[in-house]
């Protein structure tokens, strides 16, 4: 980026975690961002946490980009860990293939989700020589010890701990938590792991301590400075990493390259509950990002995490249905198993089948409703004139994108960059109906510029750029395989009525009809044939 084109950037504001407060993006290098995420641990399949803490980054990348910066964007894989080891134990192959495993199981799950692969995908298992020099680098600082081939942080020598979350180390002294491992061997309990000695049958490298893997915390340190520099501009991750996790990160790196050193900005996305006061323990408080996704369009539950501001808490609202009468089960149901309305006994494993999620069928109700204004869109600009002359484009649709691009300015308000979409989108449909009041050249004007903004929108929120048609094609014989629908007996009648119309049987035709409709389905009649859709 030009220097030029540097200076003449718009302001951008994010919500810094350090601060407390909104500040405006002001970046170490005028045009470009370093931008650091801590990514997942690969020992099982993701969920939907693992998919929020992708997403948020992944809309502040498309956003910074769409605005002309220079992103480089890095999210870590962490492949080396205690749960990675107890996984290969339970499943009986070597800890790293465990590890590639899951690492592609995770990005097929956010190549469902539309989300862009980072620049670099460092993995801990390629940097150990990194680690070992930053590990070096603390110990020669006096900000480690050695006991035993485990090497720790010695938290009371750097003054700033606890700045990031907001804790008295002192008071974290007196009362260490239960999240704080108890070792006699360490000099005070909170004292954290930067490289833990070899145990039998656990993976292992050289290191001047003996043979060893590093701590979970040390591993962000080295990666984020190798591939972004001892500083750089913005590192995100899930507010449950604040503390322990994000505040160690601090310490090491700092410690070891000055307090002015590492993230210039902290960015924190809110957890995700599963409607905790409706639902039983034995169905958890969890689900994966593939459990969600056989149930809806992965786009729909990418659109539903868009809908609330990335640092708020979002709750999935949770209907469970018995499988054999359908009635709504309550948290006592849930737990027993049993229905209180027909007294079916349904296994949890099965019962948990039954899970729905009203607030994703909204979501894709909302998404199904702006692929079929795009749909309509594309249609009347493919058949309609352009009008020769220039006039002003109506109403909501003209600042459209101005409020689009404002929200998400303003600490990449997603809900409300959302919004602004509603009253464009009404004024187009009424524009689709009729064009009533308006001019041909307006109508034509308004609804191409429409199309032409949702383009725009569509590469910062990675929604609504899947081909409108294609889309609702598939979302419909998608809800018809989880509804049971007969497609093959939908497409036979259509046929039929196809060829009753043709016969000019209109008596016939409208009978087809009305067996559609008792099955729930809508035809819509055009040039090019007869299209079916739920009513």
């Amino acid at each position: 980026m030009s220097e030029m084109n540097a200076a003449t950037l718009p302001i951008v504001t994010l919500f810094d975690t350090m601060t407390g407060k909104k500040q405006e993006l002001q970046t170490m290098e005028p045009g470009r961002c370093g931008i650091y995420c801590c990514g997942p641990t690969v020992y099982g399949l993701s969920h939907l946490g693992n998919a929020r803490a992708a997403l948020v980054p992944d809309v502040m990348v498309r956003f910074l980009r769409h605005q002309g910066y220079d992103v480089k964007y890095v999210r870590n894989i962490t492949d080396i860990d205690d749960k990675i080891i107890k996984r290969s134990g339970e499943e009986g192959i070597p800890a790293q293939e465990v590890a590639d495993k899951y690492a592609a199981e995770y990005k097929r799950d956010m190549v469902d989700l539309n989300i862009l692969d980072p620049d670099v995908e460092p993995r801990v298992s390629d940097h150990i020589p990194q680690i070992v020099d930053l590990v070096q680098t603390l110990l020669d600082k006096d900000l480690a010890y050695e006991v035993e081939g485990d090497v720790y942080y010695r938290v009371k020598n750097f003054k700033g701990y606890g700045k990031l979350s907001k804790r008295n180390i002192e008071e974290m002294l007196e009362s260490a938590g239960s999240r704080i491992d108890v070792d006699e061997r360490k000099e005070t309990p909170l004292d954290f792991a930067l490289w833990k000695a070899a145990k039998p049958g656990e993976p292992a490298w050289d290191s001047p301590w003996g043979q060893g893997r590093p701590g979970w915390h040390i591993e962000c340190s080295a990666m984020s400075s190798t591939h972004l520099g001892d500083s750089f501009d913005i590192h995100g991750g899930g507010r449950d990493l604040i503390f322990p996790h994000h505040e160690n990160e601090i310490a090491q790196s700092q410690g070891a390259h000055g307090e002015d050193s590492y993230a210039r900005y902290w960015s924190h996305n809110g957890f995700i509950d599963f409607d905790g006061e409706k639902m039983s323990k034995s169905l958890g408080n969890f689900f994966t990002t593939r459990e969600i996704t056989a149930l809806y369009d992965p786009e729909a539950v990418r659109y539903f995490l868009l809908t609330v501001h990335y640092r708020s808490g979002l709750n999935f609202e949770v209907v469970v249905k018995c499988p054999a009468c359908e009635a709504l089960m309550d948290k006592d149901g849930q737990e027993s198993g049993r229905c209180p309305a027909c007294e079916t006994e349904t296994p949890t494993d099965d019962l948990r089948k039954q899970v729905r999620f009203p607030g994703l069928e909204e979501a894709d109700d909302r998404l199904a409703y702006i692929y079929s204004t795009l749909s309509q869109a594309r249609r009347f600009l493919a058949t309609a004139k352009k009008p020769g002359n220039e006039e002003p484009v109506a109403g909501a649709v003209a600042g459209m994108l101005e409020a689009f691009v404002a929200h998400m300015r303003n600490d990449f308000n997603t809900s409300g960059a959302l919004g602004a979409l509603s009253k464009p989108l009404g004024e187009v449909n009424a524009l689709l109906d009729s064009g009533k009041g308006v001019s041909k050249a307006v109508r034509y004007l308004t609804i191409e510029r429409f199309v032409s903004d949702m383009e725009e929108v569509a590469t910062v929120l990675g929604c609504f750029g899947q081909d409108p048609d294609q889309w609702l094609a598939n979302r419909r014989d998608g809800k018809a395989s989880r509804l049971g629908l007969d497609i093959a007996k939908v497409k036979d009648l259509l046929v039929k009525r196809t060829t009753a119309r043709g016969d000019k049987d209109w008596e016939a035709a409208d009978r087809i009809r009305d067996e559609l409709t008792k099955l729930g389905v809508g035809v819509q009649d055009g040039p090019n044939g007869s299209v079916w859709s739920f009513l």
